[in-house]
């Protein structure tokens, strides 16, 4: 993650053609909603990322991505959902990334060749793939005006990336784009191209949902499995007990008790491994009558539940856990968390998210601590 680098979800698209009455960002793709895709994507690289929300469905894109990123009111045009989000963005922050929600299954290492180049230099800088198709350029009575030469011709994707100030220049000084380097384009900023990747497709139709899926899923004969996971811990009286959460030590905080080290995170994450393969829960498998145990680290657990999954014949796709509670904030080491989980589960895809409960139950009373997870498994 770059300290320096802030990213832009665009997530105020309509579903009408997905046939969908809700926004385009949360309609379900397989295990989560477009946006936790594309913010999944993005946060191993993004500091902060800002999510731009139809007006009347904030509180919705709050609830599903909690407090990981910072979800704002969208404008009537794309442009004016972009500027809204630029002013919510920093003096530290040098690069921005933007993104689309539609683009949901973009991957973080695409969003990482783009960040590279900024980094080495370049102003202004898109993903793109070669046109296959020869296109036509057709005039207002359906005739052919012009064919273009195809070898010169790109597919633009996104995420596109942007020094911060070159971006808010060229939004500063135009209307309305679909395409955020046409406007950089316009003030004469040079736009480098870099290559993209097939799977960061717009996903507009019911269609290409249906290619998304199979690009995450490609083969519909595995087993897919689904788990769910949960724990729970209270805040030591021992001021001294050390806290250890989604992998991470905080130092400052207070941990929770436990027989193990108390990773609310982490265990949820095994709960839900452990149920989707079938193979029991974190009390049968790590249980507090084991002495092996005692102590043990989230990370322990998550690699041997990791092997024990993977004995069984299963890969992991995704893993995704919210934690809930009013401290640690999750936000600011997220990149880390995910990391740190990611490692102890042999790189497998994991993103993070948090909560607070406005004050409801133990954890909202700042009594504890407590994680939901879920694993998405496929047959090897």
């Amino acid at each position: 993650m770059n300290n320096k680098t802030a990213a832009i979800i665009a997530g105020a698209g309509s579903g009408h053609r997905l046939g969908a009455d809700l926004p385009k960002a949360l309609v379900k793709l397989i295990d989560k909603t477009l946006v936790e895709h594309a913010v999944a994507a993005l946060a191993p690289v993004a500091k902060l990322i800002i999510v731009t929300a139809p007006a009347g469905f904030e509180d919705k894109f709050r609830e599903i991505l909690g407090d990981q990123v910072t979800v704002i009111t969208g404008g009537v045009l794309r442009s004016d959902s972009i500027r809204i989000a630029l002013e919510n963005i920093g003096s530290e922050y040098e690069f921005v990334l933007v993104h689309d929600a539609a683009r949901a299954i973009a991957s973080t290492e695409l969003a990482s060749n783009v960040l590279a180049q900024l980094i080495n230099g370049e102003q202004a800088v898109i993903p793109a793939l070669d046109v296959v198709d020869t296109i036509k350029e057709v005039d207002a009575g359906g005739y052919v005006r012009n064919t273009p030469e195809r070898s010169t011709l790109r597919a633009v994707q996104t995420p596109q990336g942007f020094s911060k100030s070159v971006l808010a220049h060229a939004h500063s000084s135009a209307e309305d784009a679909t395409d955020d380097a046409a406007l950089v384009e316009a003030i004469g900023i040079k736009v480098k191209v870099i290559a993209g990747e097939e799977r960061a497709l717009k996903i507009t139709t019911k269609s290409d949902l249906a290619r998304a899926t199979q690009i995450l899923l490609p083969n519909t004969e595995k087993q897919i499995r689904v788990g769910i996971g949960t724990d729970a811990h209270a805040f030591s009286v021992d001021a001294s007990r050390k806290l250890w959460l989604a992998g991470l030590l905080w130092d400052g905080e207070v941990g929770v008790d436990g027989h193990s080290d108390g990773d609310v995170a982490a265990h949820a994450i095994c709960d839900a491994l452990l149920s989707a393969a079938n193979l029991g829960d974190l009390g049968s498998n790590f249980g507090v009558s084991d002495p092996k145990y005692a102590g043990a680290s989230g990370a322990t657990l998550l690699a041997e539940t990791f092997n024990k999954v993977s004995t069984a014949g299963f890969k992991i796709e995704n893993v995704a856990v919210q934690i809930v509670g009013n401290r640690p904030k999750i936000g600011p080491r997220r990149a880390e968390a995910i990391a740190a989980l990611s490692k102890a589960l042999n790189n497998a895809a994991v993103s993070v998210s948090a909560t607070s409960t406005d004050g409801l139950g133990f954890t909202g009373e700042g009594k504890g601590l407590s994680a939901i997870a879920t694993a998405l498994i496929v047959s090897k």
